[in-house]
């Protein structure tokens, strides 16, 4: 029995010091992760974004209208939907990478979505007379956007002989408010490969 228990506690200690850890860059990270999943990563985020916002001052829809607006159009941006199987699909980091970038580019006045109601609250509490009516902010005031910007994200996943592709499609529109119509539509897709007997499953 006792030596059971120092071969349990020998092979214990063997199996720890085989972990490593280190920090890596977000290229190393993909690829490292690409050993291990074939799910929506960071890195996929990043390409799938810089892609959209290619397509988007690419597109010849969007470049008769800004040729037409004066000055920067205030976009309200509505959230990407997550209409994929995947329920942990990394939903929210698409959408703040995008606002990110798309503020990076100064191409627009952002109209901010997520935090209009707690504006509006704050707004409320300013004029029921808790605060100095020469410093409290008016309702009303608020600036209309000219478009709306949103979109979804499908997967399609095909599987045969322990061999699978999964085919990720984010898709976006853009909607002039006032008139409903069109600016334009873009498009990217980003395709997972994996092989069952390569991951030891």
């Amino acid at each position: 029995m006792k030596y059971l228990f120092l071969l349990f506690i020998f092979t214990s200690l063997l199996s720890c010091s085989s972990f490593k850890a280190e920090r890596v860059g977000a290229k190393d990270a993909d690829e490292k992760g690409l050993e291990i999943t074939d799910n929506w990563m960071s890195e996929d985020t990043r390409q799938t974004v810089k892609e959209l916002l290619k397509q988007m001052r690419e597109h010849k829809g969007y470049k008769k209208y800004r040729a037409r607006f004066r000055g920067e159009p205030k976009v309200f941006i509505g959230e990407v939907q997550n209409n994929t199987s995947e329920a942990y699909f990394p939903i929210g980091d698409l959408n703040d990478e995008f606002l990110t970038e798309i503020s990076k580019t100064g191409e627009f006045i952002l109209i901010d979505a997520a935090a209009r109601e707690k504006i509006l609250d704050e707004i409320t509490y300013q004029n029921d007379g808790m605060v100095d009516p020469s410093t409290a902010k008016q309702i009303g005031q608020q600036i209309g956007a000219d478009l709306m910007i949103f979109g979804s994200i499908y997967m399609k996943p095909e599987k045969r002989d322990g061999k699978k592709i999964k085919e990720y499609s984010v898709n976006l529109r853009m909607t002039d408010i006032q008139k409903g119509i069109e600016i334009l539509r873009v498009r990217t897709k980003t395709y997972k490969y994996s092989d069952q007997s390569s991951f030891g499953w």
